[in-house]
């Protein structure tokens, strides 16, 4: 194994005593760096856990214990639940973002929040240099070193996992050598768990074939039947869930997820385009995100003309692709979420929808602002709003440049 550990300028570190911040899931790749930083190199390691609604208070208090009995200087929790849903999730929703129209963009967004709060931290520490687990065939380094470089320029940035090319069991080989004492062989499969849903890899999504076994989604399906479930948004932002109310929408995404989770909605398989050029497949299962925003958009269906609709998607789906790579802090990003925002004006309402195991459909919506009102006619039978000779002069007109056209084709045809 090669023992040095290269930073962002190329040039190699080893220099006893220095201070660095460790983003630290309490996973076996940062549980590595913690160690072989401090006990290899003579690092002072200071951790840092972002939690974006992935831990428990339970979890929490032993990731900092494991923290420090791996040789931590000091550790520190960012609650980021609310920050991460006033600066990102509150756009994916507004925008109805699903990357390939398939996922809810969970680790993604997660990504980006803590890496923030990382940069944020080792500011306030003057740290000397910042470190991640990331591996060197994934997105989630690409996304780390930009932020970092970007929020903490010129800091050093050190990458044992990428750099020293570990496999799972060379870390773990190393680990138990140094006495530490974790679950190694806890889960067959690597689970990330945030506010915005859960990612699930396997074996079976290493290969372009093959379906998670039900045993593997960290949420088992206990409910049968169905259940109907009311979700009330004010101006875009789930506020109430059968009519109870939350002083913020992340606890009213997270009591969503304890009611639709266990029926096993909102799972699949993404297979998508990663920024550093593979392809990728990686389960996910997001209950509460999927019903969100499926709800959220046939509501916005209901309120919006069709030209807010039209242009609504054209810029969510390229807010959602920039956010996957890693790019929330490009300033066109804000000016994007000040469009979201200002179309979110009239999308209050009730949505209902109907939960059952491994489907959920939407059965309707209830708004004030509903432009499908009976008043204006009903669509297929009958209308109030004109006459049929109104749509003869306006059938006319509207066809009336691509008449010309055919016309013209026509005779130049019969000129020939």
């Amino acid at each position: 194994m090669n023992e040095n550990i290269n930073n962002s300028n190329g040039s190699t570190s080893g220099d006893k005593g220095k201070k660095v911040v460790l983003g630290f899931s309490g996973g076996l790749d940062t549980s590595y760096c913690v160690k072989y930083l401090s006990a290899e190199l003579g690092y002072e390691i200071h951790t840092v856990t972002v939690n974006t609604g992935g831990f428990s208070a339970e979890d929490i208090e032993q990731i900092e214990a494991h923290a420090y009995a791996l040789g931590a200087k000091t550790h520190t929790t960012v609650d980021a639940v609310e920050s991460y849903y006033d600066s990102i999730i509150k756009y994916l929703i507004f925008g109805n973002c699903l990357k390939n129209n398939t996922y809810p963009l969970s680790v993604s967004a997660e990504r980006l929040s803590q890496a923030m709060h990382i940069a944020e931290h080792s500011k306030n520490l003057n740290a000397e240099a910042v470190v991640h687990g990331s591996t060197g065939a994934g997105n989630d380094q690409v996304r780390f070193d930009m932020i970092l470089n970007i929020d903490n320029p010129g800091i050093e940035i050190i990458t044992p996992i990428r750099d020293l090319q570990l496999s799972r069991e060379e870390e773990i080989t190393y680990l138990r050598s140094k006495g530490v004492q974790m679950n190694f062989e806890k889960n067959m499969y690597s689970i990330n768990k945030g506010l915005w849903g859960t990612s699930v890899g396997g074996k079976e999504t290493l290969n372009s074939k093959g379906m998670l076994p039900e045993s593997a989604w960290p949420t088992q399906v206990t409910k049968t039947g169905c259940e109907e479930v009311k979700l009330h948004f004010d101006k875009g932002e789930l506020k109430k869930v059968n009519d109870v109310s939350f002083a913020h929408p992340s606890k009213a995404i997270q009591y969503l997820q304890t009611i639709a989770g266990p029926y096993g909605v909102g799972r699949d398989i993404h297979v998508g385009d990663t920024i550093i050029g593979i392809k990728g497949r990686v389960g996910f299962e997001a209950a509460a995100p999927m019903v969100i925003l499926k709800a959220h958009h046939a509501l916005e269906k209901h309120v919006l003309t069709k030209w807010q609709l039209q242009w609504k998607d054209t810029l969510s789906q390229f807010y959602g692709n920039w956010m996957h790579e890693g790019q929330i802090l490009d300033p066109v990003m804000r000016d994007i979420e000040a469009y979201l925002g200002k179309s979110q004006r009239k999308v209050t309402g009730d949505v209902f929808v109907q939960l059952n195991p491994y489907h959920f459909q939407i059965i309707g919506i209830e708004s004030d602002n509903d432009l499908m009102s009976a008043k204006f006619g009903k669509y297929g039978e009958m209308n109030t709003g004109f006459t049929g000779e109104d749509v003869r002069g306006f059938t006319k007109i509207f066809g009336n440049q691509v008449s010309i056209y055919h016309s013209v084709s026509d005779s130049n045809k019969k000129e020939k």
